[in-house]
């Protein structure tokens, strides 16, 4: 749908399937999720159950209309119609114009947060997507020498915070350990009513409720 960042999806062409969620980035009501196959006639031959009672075989119509014979779920291929009525609202330009505000407050973050103190990203470089993964040190564990100590209490401060934020019901971040990584804040900004001002406030939280930790 972007212009500006479809490079990032480059070679996909080369799939045999992919697996397109508007539910995500595009705010589609769930559940909205579509699977693109390159081989015409892969999912009839693989989901269809012949169910005699719903796909009559002698019906007067064209019977390549009962796409239900391809999913699992026979109910589901309606889930398309909500992505229709918003592509019909919005237009290709509105889905791009929320994608790119999307991308651009998710930079516009981590070039906030990347050398500001108290805060250290987990991968390096800026990211690719709206993803910003990242660790608050409060000011408590911030130049603790004992290494495996300052894990340790680093890894108990994300679901602090967390819990609350939601005490206070002023913002929500989601937050998970990764491998070796403990615990970090993954921020995931889908929301195209958000503002670079929405930015501010989520960083001023998090030190707010995180620095007596």
């Amino acid at each position: 749908m972007s212009r500006r960042h479809r490079w990032k999806l480059d070679g996909v062409e080369r799939a045999n399937s992919v697996t397109w969620n508007p539910h995500k980035m595009m705010s589609v009501p769930l559940q909205c999720s579509a699977l693109l196959v390159r081989e015409e006639g892969l999912m009839q031959s693989c989901n269809q159950m012949h169910a005699c009672y719903l796909f009559q075989q002698d019906k007067h119509y064209d019977l390549s209309y009962d796409t239900g014979d391809k999913a699992l779920q026979c109910g589901r291929h309606v889930d398309i119609f909500k992505l229709w009525l918003m592509w019909r609202a919005k237009g290709t330009i509105g889905f791009e114009a929320q994608i790119d505000k999307c991308l651009e407050l998710s930079e516009y973050l981590y070039n906030k947060i990347k050398d500001r103190e108290g805060y250290e990203m987990v991968f390096d470089g800026k990211p690719q997507h709206t993803n910003v993964c990242f660790w608050y040190l409060p000011p408590g564990i911030r130049y603790m020498e004992d290494k495996e100590e300052k894990k340790k209490r680093l890894h108990k401060v994300a679901p602090v915070i967390k819990a609350r934020m939601m005490e206070y019901g002023t913002t929500m971040v989601s937050y998970q350990p990764q491998g070796d990584k403990v615990n970090f804040f993954r921020m995931v900004i889908s929301n195209p009513a958000a503002t670079f001002e929405d930015i501010d406030f989520l960083i001023e939280e998090i030190e707010r409720l995180g620095h007596d930790l």
